[in-house]
């Protein structure tokens, strides 16, 4: 009789390539969505904030377009896009915080010793982090209807499009901050100092024009501008409000009295999430 040999597993061993990169990337994207997915009560709470804005922020102030031409318009279509963008800013940045917590329980040492380049896990938890904000915001676009804003395939698109560049850029934003932060306590309270003056300057809430000058500047100053703008141009073109309201609420962006495009105002989101992944990478790859 002749004993049975158990078939031996074959041994993978990392070579440092860009194949194994690219491995790297997908094991950490695949990552944050797991630990999306296994949290429903995290896609819940996620979304309270946004809502409460939308409905009952947005009630609140609907009363101050009430009237004349624009008596039918709804204040809650002009805030859509701002809520959006809110869930996608949160979510994004905040996702960020594992980083901390891998850096305090251990786990981040692990994954800075893996046969791979550091900047290939930057990649994975940029695009999975903005992965998960998109998909917060998609679920925010079921409640569209309620706001008056159409379902129109074209329009969906471009706000997923504009979501997943502006979720790339935040999620290197809060990776680049999450970093160097080596408790938990320090990187929330950045965050705060961040996260809020940059949802609030943006246009989310309140239109562009009529601003003091101080302000304008301020306005102009922040990246999540040139996100919002775009997915409210992209919303005010399939609603098509009355001439004085969208004046008021769609003022757009300027430079010296010149309205920039939305290419334009794209490429500059672009722009800047590549750059924010560029210092995440630097950071990551200093003696940690």
């Amino acid at each position: 009789m002749t004993a049975s040999v158990a078939p031996v597993a074959g041994v993978h061993i990392a070579a440092g390539t860009w194949r194994e990169d690219l491995r790297g990337v997908r094991v950490v994207w695949k990552r944050e969505l797991l630990r999306f997915f296994r949290s429903r009560i995290r896609i819940v709470t996620s979304l309270a904030q946004p809502v409460l804005f939308l409905f009952i922020l947005g009630t609140g102030l609907s009363p101050l377009v009430q009237g004349g031409e624009g008596s039918n318009f709804d204040f809650r279509t002009f805030m859509f896009p701002g809520v959006i963008a809110m869930t996608v800013l949160f979510t994004a940045i905040f996702s960020a915080v594992s980083i901390v917590w891998d850096r305090e329980f251990g786990f981040l040492r692990e994954m800075l010793v893996a046969p791979v380049r550091r900047g290939a896990l930057v990649l994975g938890k940029c695009l999975g982090g903005a992965t998960v904000a998109t998909l917060q915001g998609v679920i925010m676009l079921a409640l569209a209807g309620l706001v008056h804003v159409p379902y129109a395939p074209l329009l969906l698109l471009t706000l997923v499009a504009e979501m997943a560049l502006t979720a790339f850029a935040l999620t290197a934003f809060g990776v680049l901050l999450a970093s160097r932060m080596q408790q938990v306590e320090s990187f929330q309270v950045v965050m705060q100092f961040f996260v809020l003056p940059m949802f609030f300057l943006s246009g989310a809430v309140f239109p562009l024009s009529r601003l003091p000058g101080w302000l304008q500047v301020l306005t102009r100053l922040d990246p999540l501008t040139y996100a919002v703008d775009p997915m409210r141009r992209a919303v005010f073109a399939y609603v098509s409000p009355p001439a004085s309201i969208q004046l008021v609420l769609d003022p757009g962006i300027t430079w010296g009295g010149w309205r920039l495009p939305v290419l334009l105002e794209v490429a500059i989101v672009a722009v800047l999430g590549v750059l924010m992944l560029v210092t995440a990478v630097t950071q990551f790859s200093r003696a940690d």
